[in-house]
């Protein structure tokens, strides 16, 4: 990513605490290679298209994150009819599912003074008698690249809480399904992506689309430590990647 100067870096990067500034969880995973992205770019007519899809998606997203987190804490959000399917399903959901969340440990800023960086979590929750980080993302799958974020919450909180026992990862989304074959397609950020099964009926099909549904799943990974290893791999190559910039901080 090209960074205009100091400030910009620093801005884009990271985090001032107390005077000293850390690098953010979320910028450091980035540099991990994303295949799904690349094949996102190249289904598209242009770089500039792909720049505004995201855009929207990510306007989308953090409609939805943030009205999740009002949900969780007990408030009441007004919701766009665009992500509408989604809150209904999770509130369903909710209604089965044992989560606590204390308002105090929602968009909690964390730091790891021993390995140096900083990150936000979504919210510290009790889920059915665990303690532990709770994730939420609004993409269509659950993607292992998730591990290495929430593995550095989990070691910048593990000496904090000692009763810090797992994380998941909630997973909140919305998509149409064919009446006739089953088909799917997701809409988000303006773009329809069909998913057709390998069927020469689904092939054949003149899609009858459902009205929107939302998706929830709940995945837990309570081990963390090999991913947190793997972390600090992406952050040491982050670092080399950007020596310049934070040599430039006082950092390196």
């Amino acid at each position: 990513m090209y960074y205009n100067n100091l400030e910009n870096f620093k801005s884009l990067s990271g985090y001032e605490i107390d005077g000293t500034w850390y690098p953010r969880v979320t910028k450091i995973v980035e540099i991990k290679a994303k295949p799904a992205l690349y094949r996102f770019y190249g289904d598209l007519g242009s770089f500039n298209e792909g720049e505004e899809i995201k855009k929207q998606s990510a306007t989308e997203g953090t409609m939805l994150h943030e009205a999740v987190e009002k949900i969780l804490v007990g408030e009441k959000p007004e919701v766009d009819q665009i992500i509408k399917p989604a809150v209904d399903a999770f509130i369903e959901f909710l209604a089965k599912t044992n989560i606590q969340v204390d308002p105090e440990f929602v968009e909690k800023q964390v730091v790891n003074f021993d390995d140096r960086y900083a990150g936000t979590l979504d919210a510290l929750a009790l889920i059915d008698g665990k303690f532990g980080v709770l994730d939420i993302k609004t993409s269509q799958a659950i993607y292992r690249d998730y591990n290495l974020q929430t593995s550095a919450y989990m070691a910048a909180l593990e000496n904090q809480f000692k009763n810090l026992q797992s994380r998941w990862i909630l997973r909140i989304d919305q998509g149409r399904k064919c009446l006739n074959c089953g088909a799917t397609m997701r809409e988000k950020g303006g773009r329809q992506k069909i998913k057709t099964p390998y069927t020469a009926k689904a092939k054949a099909c003149q899609h009858i689309w459902s009205e929107p549904k939302g998706e929830i799943e709940l995945k837990e990974f309570p081990y963390w430590q090999e991913d947190y290893k793997a972390f600090l791999g992406a952050k040491r190559l982050w670092e080399w990647e950007n020596e310049y910039f934070l040599k430039m901080a006082g950092y390196l």
